[in-house]
Protein backbone atom coordinates (compact mmCIF):
# COMPACT_ATOMS: atom_id res chain seq x y z
CA UNK A 1 0.00 0.00 0.00
CA UNK A 2 1.53 3.53 -0.91
CA UNK A 3 1.86 5.83 1.67
CA UNK A 4 0.19 9.33 1.43
CA UNK A 5 3.27 11.23 2.29
CA UNK A 6 6.15 12.37 0.73
CA UNK A 7 9.26 14.62 1.87
CA UNK A 8 10.91 17.11 0.30
CA UNK A 9 13.52 19.79 -0.29
CA UNK A 10 13.47 23.18 -1.95
CA UNK A 11 17.60 23.26 -2.48
CA UNK A 12 19.64 26.41 -2.18
CA UNK A 13 20.10 26.88 -6.19
CA UNK A 14 16.01 27.22 -5.98
CA UNK A 15 15.69 29.23 -3.11
CA UNK A 16 18.46 32.19 -4.29
CA UNK A 17 16.67 32.32 -7.25
CA UNK A 18 14.26 33.35 -5.62
CA UNK A 19 11.61 30.45 -6.81
CA UNK A 20 10.24 29.18 -3.20
CA UNK A 21 6.63 30.77 -3.94
CA UNK A 22 6.48 29.63 -7.16
CA UNK A 23 7.59 26.06 -6.30
CA UNK A 24 5.39 25.94 -3.95
CA UNK A 25 2.08 26.73 -5.97
CA UNK A 26 3.31 23.91 -8.23
CA UNK A 27 2.97 21.81 -5.46
CA UNK A 28 -0.48 22.77 -4.17
CA UNK A 29 -1.74 22.89 -7.85
CA UNK A 30 -0.52 19.30 -8.23
CA UNK A 31 -3.11 18.39 -5.58
CA UNK A 32 -0.52 18.02 -2.33
CA UNK A 33 -1.19 19.28 1.07
CA UNK A 34 1.40 20.40 3.14
CA UNK A 35 1.74 19.26 6.71
CA UNK A 36 4.76 20.79 7.92
CA UNK A 37 7.14 23.27 6.27
CA UNK A 38 10.97 24.47 7.38
CA UNK A 39 12.95 27.16 6.03
CA UNK A 40 16.06 26.40 7.54
CA UNK A 41 19.94 25.63 6.46
CA UNK A 42 21.79 22.31 6.96
CA UNK A 43 25.05 22.20 9.00
CA UNK A 44 27.99 20.10 7.12
CA UNK A 45 27.07 17.17 9.61
CA UNK A 46 23.25 16.73 8.71
CA UNK A 47 23.99 17.02 4.99
CA UNK A 48 26.63 14.33 5.48
CA UNK A 49 23.77 12.21 7.68
CA UNK A 50 21.21 12.66 5.33
CA UNK A 51 22.83 12.12 2.55
CA UNK A 52 25.02 8.98 3.47
CA UNK A 53 23.42 6.40 0.92
CA UNK A 54 25.79 8.19 -1.03
CA UNK A 55 28.91 8.84 0.49
CA UNK A 56 31.12 6.22 -1.33
CA UNK A 57 30.13 7.88 -4.66
CA UNK A 58 32.10 10.58 -6.16
CA UNK A 59 30.25 13.73 -5.86
CA UNK A 60 29.71 13.04 -2.46
CA UNK A 61 31.62 16.23 -1.39
CA UNK A 62 30.11 18.77 -3.97
CA UNK A 63 26.58 17.14 -2.84
CA UNK A 64 27.45 18.19 0.65
CA UNK A 65 29.01 21.57 -0.42
CA UNK A 66 25.98 22.91 -2.52
CA UNK A 67 23.42 21.36 0.26
CA UNK A 68 24.75 23.49 2.95
CA UNK A 69 25.90 26.35 0.28
CA UNK A 70 22.47 28.35 1.42
CA UNK A 71 19.37 28.23 3.08
CA UNK A 72 16.87 25.05 1.60
CA UNK A 73 12.88 24.50 2.34
CA UNK A 74 11.94 21.49 3.71
CA UNK A 75 8.29 20.14 3.45
CA UNK A 76 6.07 16.67 4.29
CA UNK A 77 3.51 16.86 1.16
CA UNK A 78 0.23 14.49 1.94
CA UNK A 79 -2.05 13.64 -1.33
CA UNK A 80 -2.82 9.79 -2.10
CA UNK A 81 -0.24 7.94 -4.18
CA UNK A 82 2.77 10.90 -2.57
CA UNK A 83 5.36 9.69 -3.46
CA UNK A 84 4.81 8.96 -6.76
CA UNK A 85 3.09 11.42 -7.92
CA UNK A 86 5.30 13.81 -6.49
CA UNK A 87 8.16 12.07 -8.34
CA UNK A 88 6.31 12.70 -11.75
CA UNK A 89 5.50 16.19 -10.45
CA UNK A 90 9.24 17.21 -10.14
CA UNK A 91 10.13 15.22 -13.10
CA UNK A 92 13.74 14.19 -13.96
CA UNK A 93 17.24 14.63 -12.20
CA UNK A 94 18.34 15.95 -15.55
CA UNK A 95 16.37 19.07 -16.51
CA UNK A 96 16.61 18.66 -20.20
CA UNK A 97 15.56 15.49 -19.46
CA UNK A 98 12.31 16.81 -17.73
CA UNK A 99 8.91 16.93 -19.20
CA UNK A 100 7.36 20.04 -19.68
CA UNK A 101 5.46 21.23 -16.59
CA UNK A 102 7.50 19.51 -14.17
CA UNK A 103 9.50 21.44 -11.84
CA UNK A 104 12.52 20.58 -12.44
CA UNK A 105 11.70 21.73 -16.29
CA UNK A 106 11.06 24.89 -14.78
CA UNK A 107 13.37 25.71 -12.28
CA UNK A 108 16.63 23.50 -12.42
CA UNK A 109 20.23 24.63 -13.64
CA UNK A 110 22.09 21.42 -13.68
CA UNK A 111 21.82 17.92 -12.72
CA UNK A 112 23.05 18.50 -9.53
CA UNK A 113 21.27 22.00 -8.95
CA UNK A 114 17.87 20.47 -9.69
CA UNK A 115 16.18 22.67 -7.98
CA UNK A 116 14.29 19.93 -5.46
CA UNK A 117 14.41 17.10 -3.97
CA UNK A 118 11.64 14.32 -3.74
CA UNK A 119 11.44 11.34 -1.61
CA UNK A 120 12.32 7.79 -3.66
CA UNK A 121 10.05 5.40 -1.77
CA UNK A 122 7.64 5.51 0.87
CA UNK A 123 10.00 3.98 3.61
CA UNK A 124 12.79 6.90 2.75
CA UNK A 125 10.03 9.59 2.75
CA UNK A 126 9.64 8.96 6.58
CA UNK A 127 12.60 8.60 7.41
CA UNK A 128 13.74 11.74 5.93
CA UNK A 129 10.55 13.52 7.18
CA UNK A 130 11.88 13.16 10.94
CA UNK A 131 14.80 14.31 10.06
CA UNK A 132 13.67 17.29 9.26
CA UNK A 133 10.73 17.63 11.80
CA UNK A 134 9.86 16.64 15.09
CA UNK A 135 6.14 15.30 15.51
CA UNK A 136 4.92 18.31 16.82
CA UNK A 137 6.19 20.10 13.67
CA UNK A 138 3.87 18.08 11.61
CA UNK A 139 0.10 18.71 10.97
Amino acid sequence: MASNRTFTMIKPDAVKAGNIGNILQMINAGGFKIVALKYTQLSKADAETFYAVHNERPFFGELVEFMTSGPIVSAILEKDNAVEDFRTLIGATNPADAAEGTIRKAYANSIGENAVHGSDSDDNAAIEGMFHFSGREIH
